[in-house]
Formats: C-alpha cells, sequence, structure tokens
C-alpha cells in the first residue's frame, strides 16, 4: 500500500513506523510542517495501559521512551493555606519534542520517508495514495474540507489557559489554586525531564477579562504567572515556547467530537486520527494516549483483515466501532474534569473545606471511586473518611471508620441514621388510596434491610390528582391511619426515618397501572385532568384542563389537607414533588407551560403556583420537621429547562424555607433524549448543592456502595437515592456495607444469626477470587 500520514504528531508517526514494521513492502511516508527535530509543547502523560501496548507492538519504541520517562506516584494539592499530598497514582511523563524525537528515528531506521516544511492543504494533493492519515491536529485541513463527511462537532471551551514551562522539578502531580480579587486561578504542574516541568495556568474568562489579561503580552502573562505562583516556584522562572502566538498566549481548549472518521474521497481513503478526530481535555492528560491508541488500533485492524488495498473499507469500519467506544469513555471522564476545573471557584473552593475539597478534586473525572482511592493510597483514605466521620459528629476510634454513606445527617431537628434513601418508588397496588399489607411489608422490608429514610410513592392530594387508580393517596383520615401504622411500624422496628412524598399528576393522571400501559390513558373510569396549559402528555392521551384561579385555589387546599393529615402520622419528613412533568412540574417547564398570564414566562412567573403551595404547605408542616422539593433539574429535549434554569427554582425554593432539593430529571415530555449512565443525574445534585447551598438528594444509576460513598464524601450531595436496587434487595444497605468490609452495622435483632454466615461468605468469595 501507498499510505500518506498527513501531520507529524504521535498519531501519524506511530503508525507510520508500525505499518513499515510489519509490512517493510508498504510505502509509507509522514508529511510534517515544521523543520526536522523540532516540536512545540512542553511534557505529555502516558498511561500505564498505553505503554504496556506500545511494549507489544514495538519493544524498541517502547524501551527508548521508558528510558526517557519520568515516574511520580504523588499527587500534591495547595490550597487555602494548606498543603496536602497522596499517593499511588503512578504518572508517567516525557518531553513531547523528547517522544516525537524518539518516533522521528525510529521513522528513519525503519525506511518510512519523512518529509518536513511542507504545509499541506488538501489530500488530493496524494493521488496515488491509497490510504491517507489525517493526523494535522485540530485545526486539520483535511477534516475541515470534509465537513459534511465528518460531522465535526468543536465546541470552544469558556475557561483560559496558559501552557508554559519551568527549570524547577516536581517530585509531584502538584496543583495549585490562588485566590485572587477576581477569582481564582489554579496551576497544573508536572515534570517531564530531569530538569523541566510543564506548568499549565488556568482561570476562568471572566477572571482573565477582570485583570485585564487581554491585553497583556507573553512576558506579562509571564510575570502575573510568576507573582501569582512565587509560593510553588520557590524562585524559578516560567519559560513559554509559543512564541509564535501573538498576544498573551492565553487559549480556549477546542472539545471535539467527529460523527465519522473515514471518506473515500475519490482516489483515496481518508481516516481521521488523534486530534483531528477527537480532543480530551488536559485536566485528565489523554491527548497523546488516544493518538497512540489511535494508531495501534487502526494497525491491529490491518493485521486482521489484512494489509491489501481492497481491505482498507472494512479495516476502517472496524477501527472506528472499536476505537469509538474507548474514545467515548476517555472523553466523558475528560468532560467531567474540565468542567471541574471550569466552576471550581464558584462552585468548590470558595465552599468546601480543604480536605473535601481535595478528594473532590481527585474524584473530578468519576474515574476514581472512594474504593479504587483505598487501593492507592489506604493511609490517606482512612485519615480523609476519620476527618468526614469527626464533621459528622461521630467519635472515631482506632479501628475502621464509618464510611461517608453511613455517617449520621441532621436537618432542622431530624437526625437520619445513615446517608441512604429508598427512593419514592409508584407501585400501583392501593385501593382507593390506602396503604394496605402489599405497603406495609413493602416499606417494612426496606426499613429494616438498614436505609436512613424511606419514602414511600408519590402519595396524592386527591382522587383526581391520582396517576393511576392503585396510587397512595392522603385525602381522609382512613389513609391517614393506614400511614400511621406504616410509620409505627418502621419506628418500632428499626432506625429508619419515614418521609412522605405529596403530589398531584396533572396531565399524567387517570393513566392505567404500569403493567398494563404504562402512561395510556384510562379506558373507562378516568377523571378529568388539570394542568398549567391545554396539552395532552401523549396524543391519545386526555387533553387537560388548563387550570384557572380557582381550581389552583382548589388544588393548593388539597395539599394543605394532605399536609395536615401527614402531620398526623408521624412521619419524619415531607416532600413536595415538583419533577417528572406531574401538575407542579407542569408549571415549571416552558415545555408544558404555555401559559400568558402571571403564571407563565418567567421563572418567577412559572414557579409562582408552586411556591404558593410550598409556602402553605411549609406552614402547615410542624417547623421543627424538614421539607424537601424534588425537582426534575433537566428536561433533555430543547427549549425545555436545563441544569441553570433547575439552580434558579432550587434557589427559589431555599428561599421560601425548603430544606432539601431532590435532583432527579426528566419525564417531563416523551419528546426527551437523556443521556444515560453511572451516576448520571449526580452533575444536578452537584450544581444546586454548591452553587446554591442547600443540601442535596443525588439519584440516578447509583447501585454499590463505592457510588454512595464517592457522591456523598466528595460533597456531591448529602443522601443517596437508591430506587432499582432496592427492589432487587431489600436490604442493599446492610449487604453493601458487609461487602465493603463494614461488620459493625447493626442488623435487625430477628436475623442477626444470618449476618456472620452472610459476611463470610462474601469474605470468601473475595479470597477465592
Amino acid at each position: 500500500m501507498r499510505i500518506v500520514c498527513i501531520g507529524g504528531g504521535p498519531a501519524g508517526l506511530y503508525f507510520g513506523l508500525l505499518m513499515k514494521k510489519l509490512q517493510p513492502a508498504h510505502s509509507v511516508t509522514v508529511v510534517e510542517r515544521n523543520r526536522p527535530y523540532d516540536t512545540f509543547g512542553w511534557g505529555v502523560v502516558f498511561s500505564d495501559a498505553t505503554m504496556e501496548a506500545m511494549r507489544v507492538w514495538d519493544p524498541e519504541t517502547a524501551t527508548e521512551i521508558e528510558d526517557a520517562f519520568n515516574h511520580w506516584d504523588d499527587i500534591e494539592l495547595l490550597f487555602k493555606g494548606t498543603r496536602q499530598r497522596t499517593s499511588g497514582h503512578g504518572f508517567v511523563g516525557i518531553g513531547r519534542k523528547k517522544l516525537l524525537n524518539i518516533l522521528q528515528k525510529r521513522c528513519e531506521d525503519l525506511g518510512v520517508e519523512l518529509v518536513f516544511e511542507r504545509d499541506v492543504d488538501s489530500d488530493l494533493e496524494f493521488p496515488d495514495a491509497d490510504l491517507i492519515i489525517a493526523s494535522d491536529g485540530i485545526n486539520s485541513k483535511i477534516r475541515n474540507a470534509y465537513q459534511d463527511v465528518f460531522q465535526p462537532d468543536l465546541v470552544v471551551r469558556p475557561n483560559r489557559y496558559i501552557w508554559l514551562g519551568t527549570d524547577k522539578s516536581y517530585d509531584a502531580f502538584t496543583f495549585d489554586f490562588r485566590k485572587t480579587e477576581h477569582g481564582w486561578f489554579q496551576a497544573h504542574i508536572y515534570k517531564f525531564d530531569d530538569k523541566t516541568s510543564t506548568f499549565i495556568v488556568e482561570t476562568t474568562e471572566d477572571t482573565f477579562k477582570a485583570h485585564g489579561i487581554e491585553a497583556f503580552d507573553q512576558d506579562q502573562s509571564i510575570a502575573f504567572c510568576e507573582d501569582l505562583f512565587a509560593e510553588v516556584l520557590d524562585g524559578s522562572k516560567l519559560m513559554t515556547n509559543a512564541r509564535h502566538l501573538r498576544g498573551s498566549a492565553w487559549l480556549n481548549f477546542n472539545r471535539l467530537i467527529c460523527g465519522r472518521w473515514s471518506h473515500f474521497n475519490g482516489q483515496s481513503h481518508v481516516v481521521l486520527m488523534g486530534d483531528a478526530a477527537h480532543t480530551a481535555h488536559f485536566a485528565i492528560g489523554s491527548g497523546t494516549k488516544l493518538a497512540i491508541d489511535d494508531a495501534i488500533e487502526l494497525t491491529r485492524q490491518f493485521e486482521a483483515f489484512g494489509h491489501e488495498p481492497d481491505k482498507i473499507p472494512a479495516v476502517l469500519d472496524a477501527y472506528e466501532e472499536v476505537r469509538r467506544v474507548d474514545v467515548a469513555r476517555i472523553q466523558n471522564a475528560a468532560r467531567n474534569a474540565m468542567e471541574w476545573f471550569e466552576v471550581v471557584g464558584s462552585r468548590y473552593a470558595d465552599t468546601l473545606p480543604p480536605e473535601q475539597f481535595m478528594y473532590s478534586m481527585l474524584t473530578r473525572s468519576q474515574r476514581i471511586s472512594h474504593e479504587n482511592l483505598r487501593l492507592r493510597d489506604k493511609t490517606w483514605l482512612e485519615g480523609y473518611e476519620r476527618w468526614f466521620a469527626q464533621s459528622c459528629g461521630l467519635t472515631v476510634g482506632n479501628g475502621r471508620t464509618t464510611p461517608p454513606m453511613l455517617t449520621p445527617f441532621r436537618i432542622r431537628d431530624l437526625t437520619l441514621p445513615n446517608r441512604i434513601v429508598v427512593s419514592p418508588m409508584a407501585m400501583y397496588s392501593a385501593t382507593d388510596g390506602l396503604i394496605n399489607d402489599f405497603h406495609i411489608v413493602h416499606l417494612g422490608a426496606r426499613a429494616l434491610g438498614g436505609a436512613g429514610l424511606i419514602f414511600g410513592e408519590m402519595t396524592c392530594v386527591s382522587p383526581d390528582a391520582r396517576i393511576t387508580p392503585g396510587c397512595l393517596g392522603l385525602w381522609n383520615e382512613e389513609q391517614a391511619a393506614g400511614w400511621r401504622r406504616l410509620v409505627d411500624f418502621v419506628h418500632g422496628q428499626s432506625a429508619a426515618k419515614v418521609g412522605i412524598q405529596i403530589g398531584h399528576a396533572g396531565r399524567k393522571g387517570a393513566t392505567r397501572l404500569a403493567w398494563e400501559g404504562i402512561d395510556q390513558p384510562l379506558a373507562e373510569g378516568g377523571w378529568p385532568l388539570y394542568a398549567a396549559s391545554a396539552m395532552p402528555y401523549l396524543p391519545v392521551s386526555q387533553t387537560p384542563q388548563a387550570m384557572t384561579r380557582a381550581d389552583m385555589d382548589r388544588v393548593l387546599a388539597d395539599f394543605v389537607r394532605a399536609t395536615e393529615l401527614a402531620a398526623t402520622t408521624g412521619a419524619d419528613l415531607l416532600e413536595l414533588h415538583c419533577a417528572h412533568g406531574y401538575l407542579l412540574s407542569g408549571f415549571l417547564s416552558p415545555v408544558t407551560n404555555r401559559r400568558t398570564d402571571a403564571y407563565g414566562g418567567s421563572h418567577e412567573n412559572c414557579a409562582r403556583f408552586p411556591l404558593e403551595v410550598f409556602r402553605a404547605v411549609r406552614a402547615a408542616w410542624p417547623a421543627e420537621k424538614p421539607i424537601s422539593v424534588r425537582l426534575s433539574c433537566h428536561d433533555w429535549v430543547d427549549g425545555g429547562n436545563t441544569p441553570e434554569d433547575a439552580a434558579i427554582y432550587a434557589r427559589m425554593f431555599k428561599e421560601a424555607g425548603a430544606d432539601l432539593i431532590d435532583c432527579s430529571s426528566g419525564q417531563v415530555t416523551k419528546e426527551e433524549k437523556p443521556v444515560y449512565g453511572r451516576l448520571w443525574q449526580t452533575p444536578f445534585s452537584d450544581k444546586i448543592r454548591n452553587e446554591i447551598g442547600i443540601p442535596t438528594i443525588a439519584v440516578g444509576a447509583i447501585s454499590e456502595a463505592d457510588h454512595a460513598n464517592s457522591i456523598i464524601a466528595a460533597g456531591r450531595a448529602d443522601l443517596c437515592a437508591v430506587a432499582r436496587p432496592h427492589l432487587a434487595d431489600p436490604a442493599w444497605t446492610l449487604h453493601e456495607a458487609a461487602r465493603i468490609g463494614i461488620t459493625d452495622v447493626a442488623w435487625p435483632k430477628q436475623y442477626r444469626s444470618a449476618k456472620g454466615q452472610y459476611e463470610s461468605n462474601l469474605a470468601r468469595a473475595a479470597s477465592a477470587k
């Protein structure tokens, strides 16, 4: 084959040398616009997995790179006058120039043709090529020539950064956060050879402009950074190798995702690689890793399918299918880390104590979890667990410390024994809204299973507020008596507390039981529906009546009556349901609220009626007991509410007296397109808790103790609501505690004989594994 790699970065060079090594008959050319052995940039970071793959594919290159590597295990944080360090993180770094020089030399030794000082404008300049590798970087001319094919999604991120170096050598990957009169700056620092370190300084656009840095030249930018980070520099100077950049040399990161990676231009097959195809923020240092992994995977596919030109289409399809998954995983982690740094000042640095800030920083990408930190540095994590437990009022001894998810949480006069919540989950098993034996057994079992707070399903405030005929209700004394029976059982047999979630179905009412057709309207026995606007939920759904003021007054009275009845049950916490497209949520979302009166349009107008209801409920609920509000923090549809809107509403409810925000999302419209994944709704809780300053409940794909401990320890939420895992295992909390080695958790006295055996079986299984 005739192969041309446009761009002499790690991707093009490494692919070129691999293909030439495996098939010397290939004609391979790498075209680079810079001079021979000349490059820009300071240091790059590799992963152990990438290095291991390089040892397999070309041991000669791997050995030379490893000889030039600098290894370090520690991360150090300078923050608010403290210096914290943790170990076991295993980084390897190398100078970008050194890396490229090694790859260039290896290409020459293998017979790859290197063409320097040639700026390629088009892939059509190589009509005889069978395969063209477009590895020409983030500003790829080749990709830009075929935008309709490659479908690049390029987003300029808001933070500003400057990539510098220093001759000071650091023995840890060092982060230094400094607050100025205009905001926070952070430095990312790591060594890459025995005398030089990369020194990246980052800040927000607002802080950048407030300091007037936009008008600086490079020397002024360097002087500013040297002064700001004088402590960590300790007399060393900062250097730039980007004199080719004009002005201050501060940049914005460009996040790139492409819809396709390959194209046949009529003469040659063109495939994107490295930064031309995808970017990963420097916050996790994976750009070079992705480039090398691209080169390895494309080579692997040629080895699998064959090196003949007619195999190229199949090779490129397989390459893209495999790489897209891994790239998406890395990009998701990089996005999490990038977004953490973009909001670090107001969300974390201003609000979290240094110990928790360190934990939050270490877990910012969500690739590193609580138990993973234990594997990396057990001493540091156990020290943090002791600090967290003490901050919750626990006395800490010499043994295993109570993990974050099992620490108590106090709000108003209520103290929960731990941070695990049984989510409100509709069971559709009531008759006339009454709690029956099923509900007692169902919720009672989960209380015995160790959760700190047990929620019943959404409990409707009137017969026409129900979702289905099987929903619970709280509009009469008989229903309240059923709740008293449940509350008395839970309080008498466990340490758990009980929450009642009250709500009104709105336009989503009068539907069948879930297993008979979820969201489908009742064929008979339905009731009139009310909503913010006269919009059916489904095309086949009943069209609700747009509420009049008289309707609002009646519904408000229903909520107050339900609250007064709830207060007689002995329940510990009340939650107002303002999520998932039900009545009050329908007012909050522009998707479902098309009103032009005082109850539609602005945030203040849309929240007017839900806040009226909340204030009336708060007044009717005992002052010493807390109230939470469940919000849909993202509608997942164009024109719908976003997390920014949710934060505005959360602040309004906080100011009205809410104690907790239960942060869910979606289910407002069937047109939604949620992005699911592990802990996928936790970012909403994180934002509201740390920007609005109100405790939160996190929900969504929290299925392990490791998840809950990570969320609580990092301050992303105060409580974790677990739904489906609690359906599968009523004793989820007890079992998860045992699985992570916590044996001092009390089991119900009736079940104590099983505790030791369960823990022994777990230990035996772990030992066998």
